[in-house]
């Protein structure tokens, strides 16, 4: 998976360039529909935000944490110690997204962002209306559609209560404000890097999992991730498929396995459309160990716990998401057009999740090709972590090295089986598209899904090169365009 030949680094610059062009069509086009029609209701089509060219405190900032990883990453992700190497990540990840924030100012960047009149503390301030948990719980429903009394703002309508309740409870112990909201987001969802290496280790091996962390800690999603409520549930819902990875691989099956279902639990109350981690977590099944079923009675034992509180907390899940589609469609959703977004959506995941990132999914999709045509299954136990698996899959020895080997062992390396989980994620997104809920503002709203897309970028090789497009992505985009979370 990681040939230098000619033929495959045009391939992996192929689909880069195929991507830009899907970018820049989704701008012309959608400039047109909105000077047209003004349908789309967003100022720089795909994205929510308006263009306006600008630096401020993070730039210097962002520009040396930016140098920094390109010039030192690939080899501290390969030679530092596992848990100082996710330490690195995440603190790589803090300063970046905090960096790229400041680009915008502290108020506008960080401490004013969910304090808008869409965002959570609206409810909290100047009125809370979440000082009666459980009397907020049981009237939530009388608050979805916008000709209700008292209707709630879009982001307290558009998610489970969980979202709104963490913030009412960092208001309780004296970490309330917008400043302490946006800190907590950006903490948290710096995460979730670490919680996809964990993953891609115990399932695809250390190896490919080093390479994977550089791509990790120099996202474009950093952009959004700093700072959106979104980030900190892209963080939730990636340890509770590392816990579920962890169970399934024979790591305390028990513990691990419990914690994984109180988050998937937990992600589910936190955003309707983090059930979709759901495909995620049946590639995680498939990767793990023949015993990967045993744990699985801990697991959904965990997953009721979060649901079964709510519910007798007076809060009725589908009763709600039955009333958010009918707000969704009072609103700008059903009046934007799904013809563009089914696509446009997909061009803000290109800006989201990079060239690398499009370039990785290729070799991951040719992968999943070999899988296809192989005649064994991918192998059920996951590459030992006493040994460092080679990037490669080895070849047979001369005297073996028939067509029947080769294609053994193109199934069962670690690359096939990072490849499971990267187009797992993909999948998860597309259904999440083809779906019609989300058109426009996907650029944070499938923040959990892109998390998974990232490490394919462990396929690449010359990493210097893709991380510098990386984060040229990034900096770009903080600086050219004032951005709405």
């Amino acid at each position: 998976m990681l040939s230098d030949r000619p033929r495959d680094v045009l391939r992996d610059l192929a689909a880069a360039l195929a991507a830009a062009l899907l970018v820049l069509t989704a701008v012309i086009v959608g400039y047109v529909i909105e000077h047209s029609d003004g349908t789309l209701f967003v100022s720089a089509a795909p994205l929510y935000g308006s263009w306006g060219p600008h630096v401020g405190p993070g730039t210097a900032a962002a520009m040396t944490v930016a140098v920094a990883v390109v010039a030192y990453g690939p080899l501290l992700a390969a030679r530092l110690p596992w848990r100082r190497l996710l330490s690195a990540v995440w603190g790589t990840t803090t300063v970046w997204t905090f960096s790229l924030a400041l680009i915008d100012g502290w108020e506008r960047g960080v401490a004013r962002r969910l304090t808008a009149r869409y965002e959570y503390l609206q409810v909290i301030s100047p009125v809370n209306r979440f000082h009666d948990i459980p009397a907020a719980l049981r009237d939530f429903t009388h608050h979805i559609l916008l000709h209700s009394p008292d209707h709630w703002p879009a982001h307290i309508a558009g998610h489970p209560p969980a979202a709104t309740l963490t913030f009412v409870l960092l208001d309780r112990i004296g970490l309330g404000g917008g400043a302490w909201a946006g800190v907590w987001c950006v903490a948290v969802g710096a995460t979730a890097g670490v919680a996809v290496l964990v993953t891609v280790r115990v399932l695809a091996g250390e190896a490919l999992a080093r390479r994977a962390a550089p791509f990790l800690a120099l996202a474009p999603a950093a952009v959004w991730m700093g700072t959106s409520a979104d980030g900190y549930f892209a963080a939730v819902a990636a340890w509770a498929l590392a816990l579920l990875a962890l169970a399934v691989t024979g790591h305390r099956p028990r513990t691990t396995g419990l914690a994984s279902g109180l988050l998937l639990g937990l992600t589910a109350y936190l955003s309707y459309g983090l059930t979709l981690i759901s495909v995620i977590a049946c590639a995680v099944l498939l990767l793990g160990r023949r015993s990967r079923l045993r744990p699985l009675l801990y697991t959904l034992a965990g997953l009721t716990v979060v649901p079964l509180v709510f519910t007798l907390l007076g809060f009725n899940w589908w009763e709600t998401y039955r009333l958010l589609v009918t707000r969704y469609y009072e609103g700008a959703g059903g009046i934007r057009p799904y013809g563009y977004w089914v696509w446009a959506n997909l061009a803000c995941t290109v800006l989201i999740a990079g060239p690398a990132s499009v370039a990785g999914l290729r070799r991951a999709g040719a992968a999943a090709l070999r899988i296809g045509a192989a005649p064994v299954r991918l192998r059920t136990t996951p590459v030992p972590e006493n040994r460092s698996p080679a990037l490669e899959n080895p070849s047979p020895a001369p005297e073996q090295a028939t067509p029947a080997h080769e294609e053994a062992a193109a199934t069962t390396g670690p690359a096939p089986r990072l490849a499971v989980l990267v187009i797992a994620a993909l999948l998860a997104l597309l259904v999440a598209d083809l779906s019609g809920m989300s058109k426009a503002e996907t650029e944070r709203i499938w923040l959990p899904f892109v998390m998974w897309m990232l490490p394919a970028g462990a396929f690449l090789p010359r990493p210097r090169a893709w991380l510098i497009a990386q984060a040229a992505l990034a900096l770009l985009l903080n600086h050219l365009v004032l951005t709405g979370w």
